[in-house]
Formats: C-alpha cells, sequence, structure tokens
C-alpha cells in the first residue's frame, strides 16, 4: 500500500503500539517494518498465526519468547571464524536453549494450533553447542578449570606458585628488619604482583622492584627480590593459561560457526514468532477479533473503534498496558531437558475477555460497503466525527491486512484490497506553492488514476477550498469516475448538492453521522441512509448568537431550499427506512448462522460423546485377565485377575491388594 495514506491514517503509531508488546529485541525489526500486504494466503496465514497465539495466550501457555535474543551479530561474527568472548558466548548459548524451549512448546500446543505447530520443525536444534558453552564457561563469564586437561594443569602450578609466593610474604612479614621498613604490616597486590608497603627512608633496606608508589611518595610498594623469581616463572604459567583459554574459546567460536546457518535460521523463524506475540497481546488487550475476508468485494463492519482511540482512553482511565517483558529466570539447562508438561489448548478458548475495560468514551462504527451500494456519502457536522469514521475505515482494513486483528465485532469483513487510497486533512504544501484545494487536486488526481474495482478509496471533505457551487460540481464527476471504476469509496462533504448525489445513483448511499442538539455535542454513531443536518442554526441559536440574525439566516435558507422537489424528501426518508430494514435482516440472518454453527457444534460434541461412550463400552467388555486399567474410583491403575460378564463384574489387583468391581469403573490407562 502508498506509503502516503499509511502515514494519514497514522499507521505508524499502530507500529508504535505493537512494538510495546514485543516480548525481546528480536522481532522488533519485523514489527517497525510491519506493512499491509495485497496477497491473501499471506495474509490469512498470518491471521491464523495471531489468532492461535491468542489462544495460547488465554490458556497460559504462551511461547517463552522472552529469552531469545537477537544474538544474529553474534553468530555471524563466529561464521566469519571471529573468536567470540566467553559473555558473548554465554549470551549465544541462553538463546539456542530458549530455541529449544520456543520449539518444544510448539510442540506440545501443535494439536490445537497447526499453523503454529508447523513452525516448530523449522527450529533447529542447536542446544548441544549451548550445553557445551554452559559446561565451560560460568555464570561470572570465566573459563571453568575442567574445559580442558591442560587447563587443569595449568591452573594447578599457578595456585601452587601463589601459594609458595604468599608463604614467602608471609616469612617477610615476621622479619625484624622489614617490620622497621614497613607503613602498615601487610602485604598487598599491584596488578599480578605481590608487593610490600615500605617507608621511603627504607627503600634501600628493601631488595625488590618498586611497582608504585603512594600519591605522597611516602610509600613505596615494593616486589621482594627473593619472590620476583617466583613472580616470573608466575607470570610465565599465566601466558600459557591464558593461551589455552583462548584457544578453547577460539573452538567453541568454531563449533558455533559450524552450526551457524542453522541457528540464524532458527532466530530467524524466533523472530516472526516474536512479531506473531506482539500482534497477540495487542488484540488480546484492545480486546480485537479475527475478521474474515471476502471474495465479491462486500466490506462490513461491526462495532469498529479506532485504535489509537482506544489507546488514549486507557491512558485517560489509567489501565494502561502490562508490559510482560523477557522472563527473569534465566534459561537452564535442566529445565530445557525437562520441560513442564503443559495441557493441549481447549478448543473453547477462541474469543477471550479483553486485559483493559473498553473505555465507554470511545463509540464504535458500524458500516457497510459493495453490498447494494459501493459509495458511501458521509455528511454531519464539524467535530460530529465524519473523519474519524473515514480513518477507522481505512485503518482497519490495513490493520487485518497486515495480519493484525482489527478492534471490531465478530463477524466483521474485509475484501483484500489492492490499495487504499486516501485525501484526508489539510496538505498545504509550501515547497510546491500549492494552496490547500491545488494540494487536494493533484492528490485526488493520483487516486483517480490508479484507483481500482479492488480499491478503497477515502476522500475527506470533497469540494471544500473553493467556491461551492463549483466544488459540488467537481466532486460530482470525481464521485461519477470512481463509481464507473467500482472503486469502494467513503467520502464525507459538507456540500448540500453533494447529499444529494446518492439519492440520484443506485451503488451509492448517503450516511450521517448524529449530533445532540441539545447538549451541542456529536455522538459519533454513523447513520446509513440518513443525510446529516448542518444543524448550524439551531447551534448559533443556542450559542445565543442575536435571533433576529438567525430569523434572517433561516428565511435565506428556506428561499434557497424552496427548489428541492418534495419527491426526494421521500425518497431521501425511503431509503433510510430500507436501510434500516436491510440492517434488521442481517443481524437476523446473523444471529441464525450463529445459532446454526452453535447447533452444529453442540451436534459434533454429542457425536464425540456417543463415540467415546462406544468405545468405552467395547473396552469394557473385552477385558480380559492380565489387561492393565484404571480404576476411577481409586484414580489408580490395576491389572485385571478376573471378569464376570454376567454380573458386569472384574476382579482388580493392585500390588498386595484385590477389589471386585463394576464394570463401570474401569476405564483405559491414561496415555503415557
Amino acid at each position: 500500500m502508498e506509503e502516503h495514506t499509511l502515514k494519514l491514517l497514522e499507521f505508524d503509531k499502530v507500529r508504535d503500539l505493537v512494538d510495546r508488546y514485543a516480548p525481546s529485541d528480536l522481532g522488533r525489526e519485523l514489527i517497525r517494518s510491519l506493512e499491509p500486504s495485497t496477497d491473501r494466503a499471506v495474509i490469512e496465514a498470518e491471521q491464523r498465526l495471531v489468532a492461535e497465539m491468542v489462544a495460547t495466550l488465554a490458556a497460559d501457555q504462551s511461547l517463552p519468547l522472552g529469552e531469545v535474543r537477537d544474538v544474529r551479530p553474534l553468530i555471524r561474527r563466529a561464521k566469519s571464524e571471529a573468536t567470540l568472548r566467553p559473555t558473548e558466548l554465554k549470551d549465544v548459548a541462553a538463546t539456542l536453549l530458549g530455541l529449544r524451549q520456543v520449539r518444544d512448546a510448539i510442540v506440545r500446543i501443535a494439536g490445537s494450533c497447526p499453523t503454529l505447530g508447523e513452525h516448530a520443525g523449522r527450529i533447529h536444534d542447536c542446544s548441544q553447542i549451548a550445553f557445551e558453552i554452559d559446561a565451560t564457561i560460568d555464570r561470572r563469564g570465566e573459563v571453568v578449570d575442567s574445559a580442558s586437561h591442560e587447563l587443569v594443569r595449568l591452573r594447578g602450578e599457578v595456585a601452587k606458585l601463589d601459594k609458595r609466593i604468599r608463604s614467602r610474604m608471609q616469612r617477610l612479614l615476621r622479619s625484624a628488619a622489614v617490620k622497621k621498613a614497613l607503613r602498615f604490616p601487610n602485604y598487598t597486590v599491584t596488578g599480578p604482583h605481590y608487593v610490600l608497603p615500605v617507608h621511603r627512608d627504607y627503600r634501600q633496606e628493601i631488595a625488590g622492584i618498586v611497582h608504585r608508589t603512594s600519591a605522597s611518595g611516602e610509600t613505596l610498594y615494593i616486589e621482594p627480590a627473593e619472590v620476583a623469581a617466583l613472580a616470573a616463572e608466575m607470570a610465565l604459567v599465566r601466558r600459557n593459561e591464558s593461551r589455552e583459554v583462548a584457544r578453547i574459546l577460539r573452538r567453541l567460536s568454531a563449533e558455533l560457526g559450524h552450526i551457524g546457518r542453522a541457528a540464524l535460521e532458527s532466530l530467524e523463524v524466533a523472530a516472526q514468532l516474536c512479531c506473531v506475540h506482539a500482534k497477540a497481546r495487542f488484540a488480546r488487550d484492545f480486546a480485537m477479533t479475527r475478521p474474515e475476508f471476502t471474495d465479491d468485494g462486500r466490506l462490513r463492519l461491526e462495532q469498529a473503534r479506532h485504535p489509537l482511540l482506544l489507546e488514549r482512553g486507557f491512558r485517560v482511565q489509567g489501565s494502561g498496558f502490562r508490559e510482560e517483558g523477557a522472563s527473569t529466570e534465566a534459561t537452564s539447562v535442566s529445565s530445557v531437558l525437562n520441560p513442564e508438561p503443559r495441557t493441549p489448548i481447549p478448543s473453547a478458548v477462541l474469543n477471550p475477555e479483553p486485559r483493559n475495560p473498553i473505555p465507554s468514551e470511545v463509540v464504535p462504527i458500524s458500516l457497510h460497503l459493495g453490498d447494494r451500494f459501493d459509495m458511501l456519502v458521509i455528511t454531519g457536522p464539524n467535530t460530529g466525527g465524519k473523519t474519524v469514521a473515514l480513518k477507522t475505515v481505512g485503518l482497519l482494513a490495513a490493520m487485518a491486512q497486515a495480519g493484525l486483528h482489527i478492534p471490531a465485532a465478530v463477524g466483521s469483513r474485509l475484501p483484500v484490497f489492492d490499495a487504499v487510497l486516501a485525501d484526508i486533512g489539510d496538505e498545504q504544501s509550501i515547497e510546491q506553492s500549492l494552496s490547500t484545494f491545488s494540494s487536494h487536486m493533484t492528490r485526488i488526481a493520483h487516486i483517480l488514476n490508479v484507483a481500482s474495482s479492488r480499491s478503497l478509496v477515502l476522500l475527506d471533505e470533497l469540494g471544500a477550498g473553493t467556491d461551492p457551487a463549483e466544488g459540488a460540481a467537481l466532486g460530482r464527476a470525481i464521485l461519477d469516475k470512481l463509481l464507473i471504476c467500482e472503486a469502494r469509496t467513503i467520502v464525507t462533504t459538507h456540500l448540500g448538492d453533494l447529499k444529494l448525489y446518492a439519492l440520484a445513483q443506485s451503488r451509492a448511499e448517503n450516511a450521517a453521522v448524529e449530533f445532540d442538539v441539545e447538549t451541542l455535542r456529536p455522538t459519533y454513531h454513523v447513520s446509513i441512509g440518513d443525510t446529516g443536518q448542518s444543524s448550524a442554526m439551531i447551534i448559533a441559536r443556542r450559542l445565543q448568537l442575536d435571533g433576529a440574525i438567525v430569523d434572517r439566516a433561516e428565511q435565506y435558507l428556506a428561499e434557497s431550499r424552496a427548489g428541492r422537489p418534495r419527491e426526494l424528501e421521500i425518497l431521501e426518508q425511503r431509503r433510510a427506512e430500507a436501510e434500516q430494514a436491510r440492517e434488521h435482516a442481517w443481524q437476523a440472518e446473523q444471529q441464525a448462522r450463529e445459532a446454526k454453527a452453535a447447533f452444529e457444534a453442540r451436534l459434533r460434541e454429542l457425536d464425540h460423546h456417543a463415540a467415546d461412550a462406544l468405545a468405552l463400552e467395547e473396552f469394557r467388555a473385552t477385558l480380559q485377565p492380565g489387561d492393565v486399567v484404571h480404576v476411577r474410583k481409586f484414580r489408580r491403575p490395576g491389572t485385571v485377575r478376573r471378569v464376570d460378564p454376567k454380573r458386569r463384574t472384574a476382579t482388580v489387583g493392585h500390588g498386595s491388594m484385590q477389589w471386585e468391581l463394576a464394570l463401570e469403573e474401569l476405564e483405559p490407562p491414561p496415555n503415557p
């Protein structure tokens, strides 16, 4: 879709909202580059993924993506034969273990979430190198002694030399000559050297190397000559130790590089899942639903709300968002090898309750296109919600095609548009010396050139910014062109002539945003089939404009409307009544579909229970001595000893115990 339209619809702000829900930094790049697709197969696959992820959240079985970090740069460095630092290797190991946890979690829920289940095979098990890294590097980022036999030997030598040096230093401290020369009665360490704090005046009394001087110059830190040889030997062993540690890190980095391709592929899958997870949490908190997609170009939104208005309402009422970042619990080897068992997600978990109560001030709208009419002309007063309605439709269409659920009631349907084309708001161009009207015409000319029968066109305040008569005439011609190309079109306007346009066109319809003249506030409801009134006279009178002025204005208005045929008013009223009747019929049809779906689901459930009962009866009828059963009464397994078919009883043993039980108490043993 065009970047210009997405900017007008504030799609970038929706991306920002989704980004808040990212479980880790891995998926943020995908979220920030999120754009609507025009490929229906891609869109529906993403919608299925999000729906299944919402179900996992509702069942408290979400994927453990918080431990999977974006370590792709580190893996690429390892692939290029660079040596990673110990802490970097630990970061990679934690993520590889996290990937295995994610894969195992997907496997456990694959039966309930088949689309998610397909991703399990795309995540490679790279945990072996992670286990090796964890066994080689401790939590402080230090290579452990057991990393190699050579490292054990070298660190053993270091320990022995260190002990000998400490022993020599302790012996020196007991010497009377040395005690006299010391500033304080202990040795200390400067870098790798053990030193004595000697008073400057006694420098010649202590043979050795000065490694440091105090700030005042009164204290010299001297490494005694008799430990210098041991220190030199220690330095040589430590250099060998460092070389061995470097060799171990090179080996681990090389092994990581060998499985780098598999690890990177797995991380790409995890990045997609992080993006889906963020979409699902966004959908859950905003009470969103999965839209249906139509093949016939029909659009119907029921109880649709603008997500940015919802977000503002949440902030006002203080509910906010629950930021579910990465778990603070570290991924351990034991947790990967022995994950906690999880039960399959119940099929009933489809539409969980929203995390936050929907703000009451966000008024939903309902409208439709593509059935009886392709064009909707929305009229009404300023600040009445016309532009909000326009943006809501366009933004929800873009969200749906970006794989996002939408804040609308279940049953809302959308076509897959090849483009959403919008001209909304003032776009005066100083750089191009274009007036607001000229900017609108430039944009509309582009829209008319590219619009098709698979496009959604949104025009705000069509014909405004110039002489009303000319603007209305130009607006009619533009609408004629859009009707000819069969684009789904929603237009807002104040111009009276355009309010009458839909009455003369079979594929166009009027709609109005309602306004409460008592409170002088908009209700934001969209009423299809109605023509909105500006209510300017009523508003002016209530705002205490001089009554004589308002009376004169009403007289002028009456004169201007005198030529309007009474038949147009009757036609407008009848079309509004017909639209109301159609809406009631549609709602009745929806209720009938829901009742049918519920009946069919109940029928399938009864069939399933009947099949289970038949299988259970067959199991009991064929029981033989030696069969293992589950005793429902005692909730434990047992072995059949004898069966009495006439009395429908069986003798069942468990260890040294034995019971005579009715066959109805016996069930097949649970699957391991």
